[in-house]
């Protein structure tokens, strides 16, 4: 009989807000023992991460995992670099990618899979403008206005 899990998600909400998606990548993270238990309990932060190449290695830095309150002398630094781990092809694409002008990789949604793995979305992105930005603001309020006005007369 197994364990229920519990299901943990944790999403970076702000990227939406300053990027365009352009593509979607699933990877895999290299993590040490007490970063997957405080994952499970759903203590990570993507806020401030971002992915960078290093020897044709794809590395995620600043993503928040809270030491594990239970872990000993030995446990981890909460802001380590940690390695993502993604096919030789993808690497390659994303680097080609990553090298034009104005694309980024940014960390979206950490979540643990059904066989209990931690699995980072990435997305290939492009940032948007002030303009931009000011447009996605403008359209979100009026989304809210349309459905308040929809609840209204139901």
């Amino acid at each position: 009989m197994k364990k229920e899990q519990k299901k943990v998600e944790i999403v970076n909400r702000k990227a939406s807000f300053e990027y365009y998606f352009r593509e979607e990548y699933e990877a895999g993270i290299v993590l040490t023992g007490t970063e997957i238990k405080s994952i499970r309990e759903g203590n990570a932060n993507l806020k401030e991460a971002y992915c960078v190449f290093k020897d044709n290695e794809l590395y995620v830095r600043n993503m928040f995992i809270a030491e594990y309150k239970y872990g000993t002398i030995h446990n981890h630094d909460p802001k380590r670099i940690r390695k993502l781990l993604l096919k030789k092809r993808e690497l390659k694409k994303l680097r080609r990618r990553v090298q034009e002008k104005g694309f980024t990789i940014v960390p979206y949604k950490l979540y643990l899979s059904e066989r209990g793995l931690a699995k980072l979305t990435i997305m290939l992105s492009q940032g948007k403008k002030a303009y931009d930005k000011r447009e996605a603001i403008k359209e979100r309020d009026n989304k809210r206005d349309l459905d308040r006005l929809k609840k209204m007369y139901r």
